[in-house]
């Protein structure tokens, strides 16, 4: 899963929180107001992250309505993914995390890890 920039992750964001599918109007209207932002930038934010298969888009007459492809999770999970990959230790890496971890995230982690398909030998 492609690398999120800052302006990508926070469309992202809108479209995560939207019940549904939204034009780049309805994603502009909705973007946080701390910068005036162009039509034509989130247009092509949504067109670039169309262009990662991490939204996908359906006609609406002449524009388009935009929906994630993937789920806020999975891309969280595919970032932790790139980490580990990026790394030339991920076994520190994944030992630093596991000292790190909070009781309830070392038990969710357990009970992830234990309901993991087995290999088959």
């Amino acid at each position: 899963m492609p690398h999120l920039g800052p302006l990508e992750a926070a469309v992202m964001d809108v479209l995560w929180s939207a019940n549904g599918s939204l034009t780049v109007r309805e994603v502009l209207d909705r973007m946080p107001g701390q910068r005036a932002l162009a039509y034509t930038t989130v247009m092509t934010v949504l067109t670039n992250l169309h262009r990662k298969d991490m939204v996908q888009r359906e006609p609406a007459g002449r524009a388009f309505r935009y929906r994630p492809s993937v789920s806020r999770e999975e891309a969280a999970a595919a970032s932790l993914r790139e980490v580990l990959e990026a790394s030339s230790d991920p076994r520190s890496v994944l030992m630093y995390f596991a000292q790190t971890a909070s009781e309830e995230e070392s038990t969710i982690l357990r009970d992830g890890l234990a309901r993991r398909p087995r290999p088959q030998s």
